[in-house]
């Protein structure tokens, strides 16, 4: 049984349940009260930007506040752990990447089950993943910083907003790619990590691309080495992506999406996949998302929840007989 069909069944039993109980199913109008949306990242990011701008729309959209509410930790382990105890009713969302769910678990233990926990409820945007260079790098271009890290082993630092992050993907790929000694920083979240960037508290960044980043480029406060996407990007045209430098592994994004607790009434899955189409289709985040440079990532219930299994699988490949993350 795939993944989409465990979930489905999942909260179409819980939904049968609930309609067996007439009296029940007449006092639960969906929603009865303001929805929580944990935003499993910190303050202050894309991430946060988005979830407002989808959060207050969908609100108007429901007939009730959709309330943001910050979770973050463990590359997006705290915040998805938080929603796999919610109470199923609908009312507790959380706007997520995939990782936690298709790369966290792989690599250290999370306090829940990843394909058992969870409902994907619809994709909301994909964010291209930025290499740089901070002030204190010698090189300039991708090969000239690989050579630095194989004639100085250990000595190149390399951080990413956190553990098991897309950002930290990147970096295990290349490090197993070039076969070369990185040393990895991980961080809690990417507002710290920038700013210790601008300080020269490491010399290689993974983030993801957002205008603030891009400001820093064109100040000359960092410098662009290469983008995970799949073409280059309209905002640096002469970076090329991970997979033209020949690390066609390394060359991902990040998707995120809405989630809700596993046994999710299906009805009510589907009608917050409908209206987060709505917001999606909207030009207000459209603009939002263009000017930040993320994709919206469309699509119904069994679309998300596709792409999460395709990336779970090919996580599993990749660290299938090789090192973990570390």
């Amino acid at each position: 049984m795939t993944l989409q069909r465990r979930r489905v069944l999942g909260a179409g039993a819980a939904a049968a349940l609930g309609a067996a109980t007439a009296l029940h199913a007449q006092e639960d109008v969906w929603p009865s009260r303001p929805l929580k949306l944990l935003v499993v990242y910190p303050a202050g990011g894309v991430s946060d930007l988005v979830a407002r701008a989808v959060a207050a729309p969908l609100g108007e959209l429901l007939g009730q506040p959709v309330v943001v509410e910050h979770r973050p930790g463990a590359g997006g382990a705290v915040g998805m752990a938080a929603l796999a105890r919610a109470t199923p009713d609908g009312h507790t969302l959380a706007f997520s990447a995939i990782t936690p769910l298709t790369l966290h678990p792989l690599v250290a233990h999370v306090p829940y089950d990843p394909q058992a926990d969870f409902l994907p409820i619809a994709g909301v945007m994909r964010t291209p993943v930025l290499v740089a260079g901070t002030p204190v790098l010698a090189g300039r271009d991708f090969a000239a910083v690989l050579r630095g890290a194989q004639a100085r082993p250990g000595a190149l630092r390399w951080a990413s907003s956190g553990v098991a992050t897309t950002g930290h993907l990147v970096l295990a790929q290349v490090r197993r790619l070039a076969r070369v000694d990185i040393t990895h920083i991980p961080y809690q979240g990417g507002g710290r990590q920038l700013n210790d960037a601008l300080a020269g508290q490491f010399e290689v960044l993974s983030t993801n691309v957002a205008p603030l980043q891009l400001q820093y480029i064109a100040a000359r406060r960092l410098w662009p080495l290469a983008v995970g996407a799949g073409a280059r990007l309209e905002a640096l045209p002469r970076v090329p992506t991970l997979a033209e430098l020949g690390f066609a592994d390394a060359n991902v994004d990040s998707l995120f999406g809405i989630f809700a607790p596993a046994r999710t009434p299906l009805d009510v899955a589907q009608r917050l996949n409908r209206a987060v189409g709505e917001v999606l289709a909207g030009a207000a985040l459209r603009r939002i998302l263009h000017d930040a440079y993320n994709v919206p990532a469309d699509g119904g219930l069994a679309d998300f929840a596709r792409e999460i299994e395709e990336d779970d699988e090919r996580n599993r490949q990749l660290m299938a007989g090789r090192s973990t993350l570390d």
